[in-house]
């Protein structure tokens, strides 16, 4: 009889390698390597040699187009991020940090849903049917629709979903449920993977809208392989301090709509609910200290104004320290490397913090002119008026360019009532109640500071 040959497999992305390594030559993951049994190589095995049904290629001309009909989520924020609704037949992953909202969130949606005719089945493998029970008479979701089956046995999940037909299917989560194909622990590489492709499987052939929670990492990543992103149809993350009452759910990947739109929650006694005036959520006119500047942000189609808070202070270490929160850190070294080149001001010489106001995270360069601003108010201890917004793109070489969607972001300012723009260049339209004034360079925006 042939010796089994031994095979690793890595715990954090699922590479196989014939031989026990302590650093992943794929994900670099350390001490990640774990030895698979003969069982759970022969499914491996099997698994891998599964063939798909023939198919020929098809001219793009011939192809009819799908057209998708969604139905609502009876709630705003999530129809804007999903892209407009639920898709049937549609795999989500929903990650987030404990205790941002992600199971009140879908137990809400799920109330909503059965009160509106839907027939939702939630699966939890974390608590027991009395604390979900609990849950929900806070958040006003006892529906006659809405079935509740605390199992982390998949196959039960499955003799369930054959007995009863769902339109919709939350598990919560995927990390804690484990099939009795394979042998090893739940939240294991094997298990998701397996897991995944089972649900992704019975979702298409259903037509079942199905709904999955994910672990995430200390590195804020979704724990497990991440074939689990790649074989769903959306991923949805919640940032957000869970201290704080907003919290913002990001689209990832979204095979059905766009992937630059954010929902806004705000998390209240009644559970999540949409946030409904995020327009001053992040920011503030009452502050009359220095080191504070505003700017408009693009979120997709939204515009959203928000707070850009510095603090620069004497260094006593040879090092100065640099913190963003909110903001790229590396973008933030270049701005203040920068400013000591083209305007000469010692830096190296000052502890520098930014922070983005609201707990929101932004990444696009339109912010540079208010970040710099922000800067230069707390270094020469010089207060912003609170009339006025910075909106610019900085460049190595100390220019200011324009940025895209000016107009729709002036207009969102002057609605708040801002009455003064510092902007590269003016929109080809005036903008009622709000006067622009021009900066093309750093040093323009020194002068008019």
């Amino acid at each position: 009889m042939a010796k089994q040959k031994s095979l690793f497999e890595c715990q954090a992305c699922g590479y196989h390698s014939s031989k026990w390594m302590g650093k992943c030559p794929n994900c670099e993951a350390w001490d990640q390597f774990l030895e698979l049994n003969s069982t759970q190589q022969e499914v491996l095995k099997l698994t891998s040699q599964k063939k798909s049904p023939n198919s020929s290629a098809i001219s793009i001309t011939q192809i009819k187009e799908e057209n998708y009909i969604r139905f609502s989520s009876y709630d705003d924020e999530l129809n804007l991020v999903l892209g407009g609704g639920i898709v049937p037949g549609s795999l989500t992953l929903i990650g987030g940090s404990p205790g941002v909202g992600k199971s009140t969130l879908l137990l809400k949606i799920a109330g909503n849903l059965a009160k509106n005719g839907k027939k939702v089945l939630y699966v939890s493998a974390e608590e027991s049917q009395g604390q979900i029970k609990l849950r929900a008479n806070r958040l006003n979701a006892n529906e006659e629709n809405l079935y509740l089956l605390s199992e982390i046995d998949l196959s039960n999940i499955f003799e369930e979903l054959q007995n009863n037909k769902f339109d919709i299917l939350i598990v919560d989560s995927i990390q804690t449920i484990y099939s009795d194909k394979l042998s090893s622990a739940p939240g294991s590489v094997s298990q998701v993977r397996e897991i995944t492709f089972d649900l992704m499987r019975y979702t298409k052939g259903a037509k079942c809208a199905t709904f999955i929670i994910g672990h995430i990492t200390k590195e804020g990543s979704i724990a497990g392989p991440r074939v689990l992103e790649h074989m769903v149809d959306t991923v949805l993350y919640f940032e957000g301090d869970s201290n704080k009452e907003i919290r913002i759910l990001r689209s990832i990947k979204n095979r059905f709509g766009s992937t630059s739109e954010i929902g806004v929650f705000e998390m209240t006694k009644s559970g999540l609910i949409s946030a409904k005036n995020i327009s001053k959520k992040f920011f503030s006119t009452n502050s009359t200290q220095a080191g504070s500047a505003i700017t408009v942000t693009m979120e997709g189609t939204r515009p959203i104004i928000l707070e850009v808070q510095a603090l620069v202070s004497e260094s006593c270490y040879p090092n100065p320290k640099r913190s963003a929160t909110g903001f790229e850190l590396n973008r933030l070294n270049m701005l203040l490397a920068l400013l000591e080149r083209k305007l000469g001001l010692p830096f190296n010489e000052y502890d520098v913090f930014v922070n983005i106001a609201g707990g929101i995270k932004i990444s696009e360069t339109a912010t540079d002119l208010a970040i710099i601003a922000a800067i230069v108010s707390s270094f020469k201890d010089r207060v912003i008026s609170k009339d006025t917004i910075f909106i610019g793109e900085v460049s190595l070489i100390g220019d200011i360019r324009d940025v895209f969607n000016l107009e729709q972001r002036l207009n969102e300012a002057s609605s708040q009532g801002f009455t003064k723009a510092i902007v590269p260049k003016k929109p080809l339209k005036s903008i009622k109640n709000i006067k622009c004034f021009e900066a093309n360079e750093v040093s323009k925006l020194i002068d008019w500071m």
